[in-house]
């Protein structure tokens, strides 16, 4: 028996979805056909008329239609004051159509960090949240306590926009029965459980301490160029975009998009420092520990590191 797939857009600019189109081996109308996805709707992809949507709406809400996976994109939009009418569906407020659907699927998917954490709609007057969390507090739009059909919580692929790879093979893992693994903030460990620093061709300078001030060079971007590659999880130089390069590779300081807090309130490209050495360190780090650590290594630098050398 097929699965059925519903893709929800919300609070979002489709971002998520038109990374989902640049999916390759393979592409995302080959992973359906393989996977025997039926496609319910998609707002890229589906043709059909506001009626038929309406239909298909209201059966998947009386359970007439059956609902495996619920995709959602974008924060859920509650204002103004919790009515939800800034984002709208057939004049309904969208969350309640969210709340109704994710009740009845067996599986729910987060698409984003928007989804899955509230990300760039989850201050201000939109009253924007993610699925589960906000932020990186439980609850959400659905609550801390919220369980799909199937006893599972929300499913969290974080991004900005979410990585197309980890889109499909999420998905092909649910067809096929696997155990997802998830971290503390629901996100599969599979490919959330390092992050961005490991696999960045630039370690090498990171562990020197051979640093950058300015673009175009090629050592380490995360003591003074707001990089957030050392801080956040994610599969960036795992799977590369596009199968070819990721934001370090190509002099671009990962600014966090799967962080929970992204976007965060200071400059993407100045890293916030006292005396030299960064505010925010990595997990588990002694910040004495560091400072001293990173002052001999900087002083044991070898020369082709800091004629800029390596990673030819």
């Amino acid at each position: 028996m097929a699965v059925t797939l519903y893709w929800l857009q919300a609070g979002a600019c489709s971002g998520d979805s038109m990374s989902l189109l640049n999916a390759n081996s393979p592409d995302l109308i080959e992973t359906l056909r393989e996977l025997e996805v039926d496609l319910l709707w998609h707002p890229s992809l589906s043709v059909g008329n506001r009626t038929g949507h309406k239909d298909l709406v209201a059966r998947m809400q009386s359970g007439e239609q059956r609902l495996d996976v619920l995709c959602i994109e974008g924060a859920v939009i509650r204002g103004p004051g919790g009515t939800g009418m800034f984002d709208t569906m057939h004049g309904k407020a969208k969350k309640n159509v969210i709340w109704n659907l994710a009740h009845k699927a067996a599986y729910v998917i987060a698409i984003g960090t928007c989804a899955s954490h509230g990300g760039v709609c989850g201050r201000g007057e939109v009253e924007g949240t993610g699925l589960q969390f906000h932020g990186r507090h439980r609850g959400g739009f659905l609550g801390e306590d919220f369980r799909s059909s199937t006893g599972l919580p929300v499913i969290n692929i974080p991004g900005c926009p979410a990585h197309p790879t980890v889109v499909t093979q999420a998905l092909s893992a649910i067809v096929h029965g696997a155990h997802l693994a998830l971290d503390a903030h629901q996100a599969p460990t599979a490919w959330f459980g390092t992050t961005v620093h490991q696999g960045c061709t630039r370690n090498e300078y990171h562990e020197y301490r051979v640093e950058e001030r300015v673009f175009g060079e090629k050592g380490c971007l995360f003591f003074h160029m707001g990089c957030q590659g050392p801080l956040v999880r994610g599969p960036c130089n795992k799977l590369l975009w596009n199968g070819r390069s990721s934001k370090t590779r190509v002099g671009v300081p990962c600014f966090g998009c799967t962080d929970p807090d992204f976007p965060k309130p200071f400059a993407f490209f100045q890293t916030r420092n006292i005396e030299g050495l960064p505010i925010d360190l990595p997990d588990g780090i002694n910040r004495a520990h560091y400072l001293a650590y990173k002052g001999m290594a900087a002083a044991a630098a070898p020369q082709r590191l800091k004629s800029r050398e390596s990673n030819i």
